[in-house]
């Protein structure tokens, strides 16, 4: 470059600097120093050149520091490879080491990115070298160090600062070959500054250029502001303004710091009577009454506070100028409100019956309660509107039901008082509960007969009222009781009651008010009525559920039973439980849950007992019983929804969501068989009183399908108690299944030695919550052992001619028993049982006479076949067998099991008078 270049005159190359400097003349008339845009600019140049240089030395300093770390690694991981490459310590040991690894220094030199490799001897002599000249000489500098094990050294040069890494080359005995050394410069590493700089500069121009464009943006936004208004433009403006001040109605006052004022139009002139002259002078030397001076004058916020001036309420608004940019002072602002608060008293009035009435509709009919409702209702209208008031239900409405259409009688309609309240606690009035007759002529019947409130402005002329209630009608009046609103509480087409406004120290109650009271009575009625049909709904099925329910347990020998229900406090659910007999004193227990509430939860959990009760009666094991119930509801539901009824959403109603538990327990062995379907785990608590779940798999609720169901067997020893609840126990809003569970687990510890109805009361104790939100039903049954010596097992052959003996030994056995009078039917019955297993059964066949509340004998056979009773007829041979034991036993019936059938038949203890004619008849 020479000197010319740097000194080339203006405008003598196109696009020289002439151009460039008439360019930058513009942005600097646009952009002068003197505006806010132009030092906004300069502010964020200086800024930006900062933040770039800042930027520029920390990338210096980092690319130095990573370039010698990767030196470093770099060189320190060549050398320690090269001093354990394969071929290096033969060729260090060998006659030509030079001729064996100058090669392979050459190729990492040239592959790897370093600047030199050099193998040399444990004395330091050179083996390669990247010139020549270098090998067989002494290698320069501290040597011995490599020897030893891996380093690093970092050591400037002229061509700048170098990394060499070296490292020991051993034998496999350990001794030192040789060594090798690796280095690199550290300019060569990096080079991340070079790359980085043109992205730093150009953001750095960006960042230039948005702030410049941004400060143009900025300057042309404030001269739109300003409307590029000059200066006369701004003098006619001000003019307009100064008319616009004394024309507008309202008065304008301006005083600076001095209480002097400033200016005032003539508005303000009229309200305050100012007198001409005004601006200049001391506000507190214009007449004005002190307080509103010192208002004026004040400079503090004041809003729309009111002071008179003479005849006149003038609402004062003031405010300081200092904020807007004025000096010290206020402008205060004056207007006539004298007629406007007449209209005011009247809107709040309004605007309060109108909070009253919003407040109604959130507190009235918060439950489903009808007397707490009413509560609500006399609670809500006190003190707002009135200073008491009572309300009065007919008692059909206190128990669900519908009032009577007529409520005219000869004496009145009797209601009842079920709601009072006041602004005292000392209350001139009948209390809660009494029976008030609503006699003719009374403000109560003109209510009822009319469906309008009825005032009563002074009750001391209700000659009806007072003749009625004489000491009542005294004490109200002595009280100071003056004005009186009875309105009718109808809803849906029915007259439910009364609600009395009573005022002792208020204002009298005035025709307007009626209109009020009606609409309250009107919005409270709903909510009454709401609560009537609630509980009527509860009561029903309340009442439905618990007819559905056991009424007791059935009496059976097998375990001691005990059991708690109790319903929720709203909405009546699906809860039931079961005690059911079985053949062979065998004894089912249940415990359900329909998810829901209502009638509609208490009809399926009616008709999933009854399958229950009918599915046992089939003898199924539980968990082909909880099969079958779990297939009857999936087919109730698609009957439901397809063509049922609809709830109150229109939504069809479904049973999903029923849970199940099914237990069977043996006496004779202990044996326990259980199933559950979505149901809690039932507890078993042993006799020495430990407690614990029973670990059985839960399976899907009724209704899901999709997965079988399991059966878990236990065999239980006597005194154990078995505990089947519903998650109603166990689970609610304030506390969680997993810790409920744990709850009953320790209530239930150490209940060996209390009663099944002990255990019952204690887990109530513990777990039931004081509002309840859901069913709880509670079934605890202590399980009993057969004595042996009630159990009688023969084995059979698979011969006829053995019937005669097992007979003749049932018959000993009966004997023994003290049971000879059913030695005659129980003969009979074993016999045709015993032929027809022999005959139509298949081995092993046994017999078992259990006794206990009666006689039962078991024929069981290895076949799955079940036998069928029919009618013979009179020319066949045979087929009178079962029919003889339908007869003779009081039951019969046949269950399966495992391994074949069982058929059993039951006889009372008790003989009864036989008839040979009878039994002639029968086999004829």
């Amino acid at each position: 470059m020479n000197a010319a270049d740097g000194y080339a005159a203006p405008g003598t190359e196109p696009g020289g600097r002439g151009e460039h400097r008439s360019a930058r003349g513009g942005i600097r008339s646009r952009l002068r120093v003197r505006t806010v845009a132009g030092q906004v600019f300069v502010f964020l140049l200086v800024v930006v050149l900062l933040l770039v240089g800042a930027a520029l030395a920390a990338l210096v300093l980092q690319a130095r520091r990573s370039a010698t770390s990767e030196a470093v690694g770099r060189t320190r991981a060549a050398a320690v490879v090269l001093a354990r490459a394969p071929g290096v310590v033969s060729a260090m040991d060998g006659p030509h080491p030079t001729a064996v690894l100058q090669p392979l220094a050459d190729k990492i030199v040239k592959e790897g990115n370093v600047d030199y490799v050099v193998f040399a001897s444990p004395e330091g002599i050179r083996y390669t070298a990247h010139s020549p000249e270098l090998i067989g000489k002494h290698v320069i500098g501290p040597f011995q160090n490599a020897l030893e094990g891996p380093t690093t050294d970092s050591f400037q040069t002229p061509l700048g600062r170098v990394v060499e890494s070296g490292a020991p080359v051993t034998r496999p005995d350990g001794s030192v070959a040789g060594a090798v050394g690796v280095g690199i410069t550290v300019a060569h590493v990096g080079s991340a500054v070079s790359r980085q700089l043109p992205v730093l500069f150009g953001g750095a121009a960006a960042a230039l250029a948005v702030g410049t464009g941004g400060a143009a943006l900025a300057r042309r936004r404030l001269r739109r502001q300003t409307h590029g208004l000059g200066p006369a433009e701004m003098t006619r403006m001000y003019e307009h303004h100064d008319a616009v001040l004394h024309a507008v109605r309202e008065g304008v006052l301006i005083v600076d710091g001095d209480g002097r004022v400033l200016l005032v139009n003539d508005e303000a002139r009229r309200l305050l009577e100012l007198p001409l002259g005004a601006e200049g002078r001391p506000v507190a030397g214009l007449g004005l009454d002190p307080e509103l001076a010192e208002l004026l004058a004040s400079g503090r916020v004041v809003t729309d506070e009111v002071r008179r001036a003479g005849d006149l309420l003038l609402a004062v608004n003031v405010r300081p100028t200092a904020p807007f940019g004025g000096g010290p002072g206020g402008v205060a602002t004056v207007r006539d409100t004298t007629e406007l608060r007449a209209l005011a008293g009247q809107a709040e009035a309004a605007q309060a019956r109108l909070q009253l009435l919003y407040d109604a509709g959130l507190r009235v009919g918060t439950t489903l309660d009808v007397v707490r409702t009413a509560q609500e209702l006399a609670d809500v209208a006190v003190p707002g509107f009135a200073d008491f008031a009572t309300v009065e239900l007919v008692a059909p409405v206190l128990n669900g039901e519908e009032p009577p259409p007529d409520l005219g009688t000869g004496q009145g309609l009797r209601i009842r008082r079920v709601a009072l309240g006041g602004v005292s606690e000392d209350r001139p009035f009948l209390p809660v509960g009494s029976l008030i007759s609503a006699l003719p002529g009374t403000p109560e019947a003109t209510a009822l007969e009319t469906g309008r409130a009825t005032l009563a402005a002074d009750p001391r002329h209700a000659d009806v009222w007072q003749a009625h209630t004489p000491e009542g009608a005294d004490r109200m009046l002595s009280y100071g009781v003056h004005s009186l609103i009875c309105a009718p509480l109808r809803a849906r087409g029915m007259t439910l009651g009364t609600v009395n406004f009573w005022r002792a120290g208020s204002p009298p109650f005035e025709k307007d008010d009626l209109s009020f009271a009606d609409e309250l009575a009107a919005r409270a009625a709903i909510c009454v009525d709401n609560a009537r049909r609630y509980t009527r709904e509860h009561t029903m099925a309340e009442t439905l559920q618990r007819s559905l329910l056991p009424r007791g347990l059935p009496e059976q020998s097998a375990l001691e039973a005990a059991h708690r229900y109790v319903p929720a406090l709203h909405g009546v659910g699906g809860d039931w439980f079961d005690v059911i007999p079985l053949p062979g004193f065998r004894v089912a227990l249940v415990v359900g849950d329909v998810v829901g509430h209502g009638l509609h939860a208490a009809a399926t959990m009616g008709r999933l007992r009854t399958a229950v009760l009918n599915f046992s009666a089939l003898e199924l094991p539980p968990d082909e019983l909880i099969a079958r119930l779990d297939e009857l509801v999936t087919r109730l539901d698609k009957a439901e929804t397809s063509g049922g009824e609809q709830d109150a959403e229109g939504e069809r109603a479904a049973v999903t969501g029923a849970t199940c538990l099914y237990a069977i327990y043996d006496p004779t062995s202990g044996d326990c068989t259980m199933a559950r379907a979505g149901h809690p785990p039932p507890v078993l608590v042993e006799p020495d009183g430990g407690a614990a779940f029973v670990d059985l798999p839960a399976g899907p609720p009724l209704g899901v399908g999709g997965l079988p169901f399991e059966t878990t067997e236990l065999r239980l020893a006597p005194g154990t108690t078995l505990v089947l609840y519903t998650d109603g126990l166990v689970e609610n809003r304030e506390r969680d299944l997993g810790t409920g569970l744990e709850v009953l687990r320790r209530s239930l510890e150490g209940a060996d030695a209390r009663s099944p109805d002990g255990v019952c009361q204690a887990v109530f104790d513990a777990l039931v919550p004081p509002r309840r939100t859901d069913d709880i039903a509670l079934l605890v049954a202590r399980t009993r052992l057969l004595d042996p010596g009630q159990v009688a097992v023969w084995d059979v052959p698979f011969d006829f001619a053995s019937v005669s003996r097992v007979r003749k030994e049932c018959a000993d056995q009966l004997a023994a028993w003290g049971l000879e009078g059913l030695s005659f039917t129980a003969e009979l019955i074993l016999s045709e049982l015993i032929t027809n297993a022999i005959r139509y059964g298949a081995e092993p066949i046994r017999v078992r006479m259990l006794r206990d509340s009666s006689l039962v004998c078991e024929v069981s056979d290895g076949s799955s076949t079940a036998p069928h009773l029919r009618y013979a007829a009179t020319t066949d041979e045979g087929g009178r067998g079962l029919f003889l034991v339908a007869q003779l036993a009081e039951r019969w019936g046949t269950r399966y099991s495992a391994r074949g059938k069982v058929i059993w038949a039951e006889q009372p203890l008790t003989a009864p008078e036989f008839h040979f004619e009878e039994f002639d008849e029968l086999l004829s």
